[in-house]
């Protein structure tokens, strides 16, 4: 038997019921030899780790946009934190670590560049439309590899789609969707605190009841409801789910949407915006790439691709080359 081999018959042999074994996967779109050393899932999860979409998650917003500081959450350091709650959830409700793992890695790769404030802009201009997850799976099944696509495994993709709404096809898939809300919450608090939008004393006295007062209380509150709740579905203990959903309303309405680190939102909106609009009336300026996809599919859906995945700093830099004039020496 291969290492791989060993790996599946392990899994067989431990894992819940529940839980998407690697060697019953539906399988790649396109079909390829298996490696002897990993299963299909650890494939999935080490070709998203080393793609151009997961190194650019370092340089793009999680929620405070362009922070001076080092020490605030990236999209990049948000995807390692849920990997991290993910795994586990998983480990301790025996579900399959590795697709789990997958899945955390990958569910924020369509992310725009400016978080939730790109995202919103492109929805509005783009007559497609803008969703990050469904973004998210149109990278690592068209856009990476030069157009080449990761070719993962139909489990990995619906886990990505479904990460924002759970419901997928897989247990594993419902994790992420749970570690997702468990990590942000959780971070942006902090963030929040740092920042000096946010005083602890602000936090709703049930959240801290319930929850506990800090971070890693919350967590460890959170995920051993899951971890002892859930059975057929992942769910936790109805007064810690409400507790829970307490503390996202309070982010939402005190963080999310009305903090004065959003204040800037109204620029990131514009900026995405004059860059959309010149390269839709300029697509022959963007690289061959998307140039491609323009011909092959139409010009916003070529353009939406390529300012989605930009970094901040890239999307800036764009748009100083276009509309901020050069110095020159006579």
């Amino acid at each position: 038997m291969t290492i791989r081999e060993q790996t599946e018959m392990i899994e067989l042999s431990t894992l819940n019921e529940r839980a998407s074994l690697a060697m019953k996967t539906k399988g790649r779109a396109i079909a390829e030899q298996e490696c002897h050393l990993r299963t299909a899932y650890q494939c999935d999860r080490d070709r998203i780790i080393h793609s151009s979409a997961f190194r650019r998650l370092k340089h793009k917003t999680q929620v405070f946009i362009s922070p001076e500081k080092d020490h605030y959450r990236t999209r990049l350091t948000h995807t390692l934190e849920v990997a991290q709650i993910a795994r586990t959830i998983a480990r301790a409700l025996r579900l399959n670590e590795d697709l789990t793992e997958a899945i955390a890695i990958g569910h924020d790769l369509g992310h725009t560049p400016f978080g939730h404030a790109g995202e919103r802009a492109l929805n509005d201009i783009c007559p497609h439309g803008f969703k990050h997850n469904e973004q998210s799976v149109r990278v690592v099944k068209y856009l990476e590899k030069s157009g080449e696509g990761l070719n993962l495994t139909h489990e990995t993709l619906d886990g990505i789609k479904m990460h924002i709404t759970g419901g997928g096809e897989t247990m594993e898939g419902d994790v992420v969707e749970a570690a997702d809300k468990i990590a942000f919450i959780n971070h942006d608090i902090e963030d929040a605190i740092r920042g000096g939008i946010l005083d602890t004393g602000e936090i709703p006295y049930n959240c801290n009841y319930f929850l506990g007062q800090t971070k890693s209380e919350r967590i460890t509150s959170v995920v051993n409801s899951i971890v002892n709740h859930s059975k057929d579905k992942i769910e936790m203990h109805p007064e810690i789910q409400k507790a829970h959903q307490e503390l996202l309303d309070f982010m939402f309405q005190k963080v999310y949407l009305n903090s004065i680190a959003k204040t800037e939102e109204y620029k990131v909106e514009r900026l995405i915006r004059s860059v959309y609009d010149y390269f839709t009336a300029h697509s022959d300026e963007m690289p061959i790439f998307y140039r491609e996809i323009a011909k092959n599919a139409d010009i916003p859906r070529a353009v939406c691709d390529y300012v989605a995945g930009m970094s901040d700093r890239y999307l800036v830099k764009i748009h100083n080359d276009i509309f901020v004039p050069g110095s020159w020496e006579v």
